[in-house]
């Protein structure tokens, strides 16, 4: 009797064990993806959604004017299947990392060449392209999100939020020759 007393303790310490070790593994800031279709192109993006929980956001815990990606434990991804512009810029198909360096009045919002990278690490020098948006006051946002509110024909608003900050990007459809 004792044996099978100690047999079912150390089954149930072995269960236990590894249903604590797998709750520690799921990450604070969970998996997303939004895709969007604007006229013949797919747009993904892949990101991890970091969550408020009381904090400051902008200007403290993501300070002003330092590189930081939309994303937590790893950069976020930015995929295109054909060119696009964004914000009036040229981007050619293809999975870029996506970075921005916030401000109170203005952001620079860059995709950078090294689409997979480690989120404290900025790829310095890999920079595809950089476009400047400018961030609106909403209503709050616990979790990190991108969401497209406005799509049409060959047209969307691709939208950063977190906390009571929006930052639109307007994407463009490269559809017209832009190759």
């Amino acid at each position: 009797m004792r044996r099978d007393g100690i047999a079912v303790l150390v089954a149930v310490g072995v269960v236990v064990g590894v249903a604590g070790a797998n709750a520690q593994a799921i990450p604070r800031s969970q998996l997303a993806t939004v895709t969007q279709h604007i006229a013949d192109t797919r747009v993904d993006v892949v990101y991890r959604r970091p969550v408020a929980r009381g904090r400051a956001l902008f200007g403290a815990l993501v300070p002003w004017g330092r590189v930081w990606t939309p994303s937590a434990d790893s950069a976020a991804r930015f995929t295109i299947s054909t060119p696009i512009t964004i914000n009036g810029a040229v981007l050619a198909a293809g999975s870029y990392g996506l970075w921005a360096i916030p401000d109170s009045t203005s952001w620079t919002v860059i995709f950078s060449g090294v689409p997979a990278a480690f989120h404290l690490r900025y790829p310095e020098g890999r920079d595809v392209l950089r476009v400047r948006a400018t961030p609106r006051h909403a209503d709050h946002v616990e979790s990190l999100q991108f969401a497209f509110p406005l799509v049409d024909a060959d047209s969307a608003v691709l939208q950063l939020q977190w906390g009571t900050t929006a930052v639109p990007l307007t994407i463009r459809s490269a559809h017209d020759g832009v190759r």
